[in-house]
């Protein structure tokens, strides 16, 4: 037994110096292929060397103080990115970014040139912009469409709809300048794609920048400029945990409840609810090289709910 255990660690030992060596292979086989002039070149090292999957990227999340966009700074962060935190929650956010090696800008995404502003301090500290995550959005005003009101309505789309627009608007001019490409990423959501989820208000504004994204990213691809969405659904953020105390009239409901009625009735993972990592790791995979070739698309993270009726599973019973 004692020589086996001893044969298997010197095998693990073997394979180990293995891996390493055909890594170091890859790696000179690279570099005497590369351009050592070319920019790209020491990307490109940084990113075999790394295995954080954002290594030395340049980030601005909009929203990023709380709820996703907080986790996905903190996901990104760990990746190796540097991120800009933009929002109005100003405590929050500076504590945030102060953790994470990052900066803050206060912003509010209704007005262009604080998007703009925010940008410019991405590029300002380390040189360029790579990501773009447009998360910044309000959950809007419900009720009748009878009696809408237009001046909500007008908040509601300024904040969730103008807000993106600002964001692609000046990221892409900024990565167009760059000649680095990049990739800008938006916050949907599952309203868009089936009714009765949301606000009247909500839900238009969600399903807008579905379309906006599919735009840009036909318009921005010739740059190297992916475009996608992320479209969450049930995800125990503040906003969502807000929105659940009040249709259920129970302000003590906190994030795990939410999470486990959402798993129980809204998701096929009969008990699984979302949760904020699984959303920022999906934004980590668009952000990432790993999605090089995905653009124009949306990504839904919801348990399966708006791909089937979960209540008609029994047909498939023997």
């Amino acid at each position: 037994g004692h020589i086996l255990f001893t044969g298997i660690i010197y095998y693990l030992y073997i394979v180990d110096i293995f891996d390493h060596f055909v890594k170091f292979q890859l790696l000179s086989c690279t570099w005497i292929k590369m351009d050592h002039n070319n920019s790209e070149t020491k990307d490109t090292l940084v990113q075999l060397l790394s295995p954080q999957r954002l290594r030395e990227k340049v980030a601005v999340i909009t929203g990023g103080a709380r709820g996703i966009g907080a986790a996905t700074a903190r996901v990104f962060a760990e990746n190796g990115a540097h991120v800009v935190i933009a929002d109005i929650l100003n405590e929050v956010g500076t504590s945030l970014a102060e953790s994470i090696g990052g900066r803050y800008v206060r912003c509010d995404v209704s007005k262009e040139e604080e998007v703009e502003s925010a940008v410019k301090v991405a590029v300002e500290w380390k040189g360029r912009l790579d990501i773009m995550f447009n998360n910044a959005g309000i959950a809007g005003f419900g009720g009748s469409i009878t009696n809408i009101k237009m001046d909500q309505m007008m908040t509601l789309l300024a904040i969730n709809l103008h807000g993106v627009v600002h964001g692609i608007k000046h990221a892409a001019r900024t990565m167009i300048e760059g000649k680095r490409g990049g990739t800008i990423i938006c916050s949907s959501s599952s309203a868009a794609i089936m009714g009765g989820l949301a606000s009247h208000s909500y839900t238009m504004s969600k399903e807008a920048i579905l379309g906006l994204a599919r735009s840009t990213a036909c318009e921005l691809g010739v740059h190297g400029i992916r475009v996608n969405c992320i479209s969450p659904h049930g995800v125990p953020s503040e906003m969502l945990v807000s929105e659940f105390q009040k249709f259920l009239g129970n302000t003590e409901l906190r994030p795990n409840e939410v999470s486990s009625i959402v798993g129980e009735r809204g998701s096929l993972l009969r008990g699984r609810g979302g949760r904020l990592e699984d959303v920022a790791q999906a934004v980590l995979f668009l952000a990432s090289d790993e999605s090089g070739f995905v653009t124009g698309h949306n990504l839904v993270i919801d348990g399966g709910y708006t791909s089937a009726f979960s209540q008609m599973s029994f047909i498939y019973n023997d």
